[in-house]
């Protein structure tokens, strides 16, 4: 398995696929990210074509258990945030 693509890879793809040069391709990265965490940190949802929707959810308070000492304790209802990937991107993986 391959290394993960890192921000100055995914950055330079995207100027080379944007015909445009790093900075702008870097400010258009920034500019997603920031309205993606925007909009599921305030209960929304984003649906990328072709990618996925990235959603939050809500858990409930439930007993869990420590691993390690074993003892079961009430944790706090929280938030999570998700991601449901794409029919389109299943497919292109799979073949």
């Amino acid at each position: 398995m391959s290394k993960p693509m890192t921000k100055t890879q995914l950055v330079a793809a995207l100027a080379e696929k944007m015909a445009a040069d790093k900075k702008s391709a870097a400010a258009s990265l920034d500019a997603i990210c920031e309205l993606i965490t925007s909009e599921v940190s305030g209960g929304g949802a984003v649906t990328l074509p072709g990618v996925g929707k990235i959603y939050c959810r809500e858990r409930p308070e439930r007993m869990v258990r420590n691993p390690a000492t074993g003892e079961s304790f009430k944790k706090d209802a929280d938030k999570v945030v998700k991601m449901t990937i794409a029919k389109a991107l299943k497919d292109s993986v799979n073949g």
